[in-house]
């Protein structure tokens, strides 16, 4: 079976109309109608679709394992852990490059392989898909005395479900590149740019030629 065909069996199924399983996962009826019929091969809500179908994420995505598998696909597809003996939970996220970034809304799964190998904790639940993000060159490093400031080699934590307001530092990818920028979303005079922190570097007005992948929630430097 194709996607199109998992996702119409698993919703009759739970016997739950497209109106009833797009509500039930916090989507608009069109997501789910437009996978059913195959104009869409992959989505960002597919996890929310398998959870509110009841399904496995990792049968529903690729057609592998239990239909109804009882395993935490959370804790061991996508990679967040949280320990039971801790007063806390901790999740893992994986750690990629920006040109992994680049084409992490591309992918069907949440991280495309490869993006598995390193990992970093925090006790930060996200909204969605999350991954951490190596920040290079020194375009988000701020004048001295300015906050905030995310120099070179900062870790930032990416959570894909959270939505991009103005003033908020986010990943987007323009179309021009297949590589990420991290930037800080804002408007002028109705006009949306994204501003690098740095004032050497120009702001990059968006037009229709960027896609924002995530708002950034987190940062961390090692030492």
């Amino acid at each position: 079976m194709e996607l199109k065909d998992r996702i119409r069996v698993a919703r009759k199924q739970a016997k739950l109309s497209q109106m009833q399983a797009a509500d039930k996962a916090g989507i608009d009826q069109a997501t789910i109608s437009n996978l059913e019929r195959g104009r869409h091969h992959s989505s960002t809500h597919l996890l929310k679709i398998a959870d509110a179908l009841g399904v496995s994420y990792r049968w529903l995505t690729t057609g592998l394992g239990d239909m109804h598998s009882v395993e935490d696909e959370r804790a061991s597809y996508i990679g967040n852990t949280s320990p039971t003996a801790q007063p806390f939970r901790y999740y893992r996220y994986p750690v990629i490059s920006s040109v992994q970034a680049g084409k992490f809304a591309e992918c069907i799964v949440p991280y495309p392989s490869g993006m598995e190998d390193q990992h970093e904790s925090t006790d930060y639940d996200a909204k969605g898909p999350a991954f951490w993000l190596e920040v290079s060159g020194d375009s988000m490093t701020a004048p001295a005395g300015v906050r905030p400031s995310i120099p070179e080699g900062t870790l930032v934590l990416v959570d894909t479900g959270i939505e991009a307001t103005p003033g908020k530092l986010v990943v987007a990818q323009l179309d021009e590149s297949n590589e990420a920028t991290f930037k800080k979303y804002i408007v002028e005079s109705g006009q949306k740019y994204l501003k690098p922190l740095n004032p050497s570097y120009p702001l990059i007005p968006i037009n229709g030629n960027c896609r924002i992948i995530g708002v950034a929630v987190e940062a961390k430097t090692k030492l």
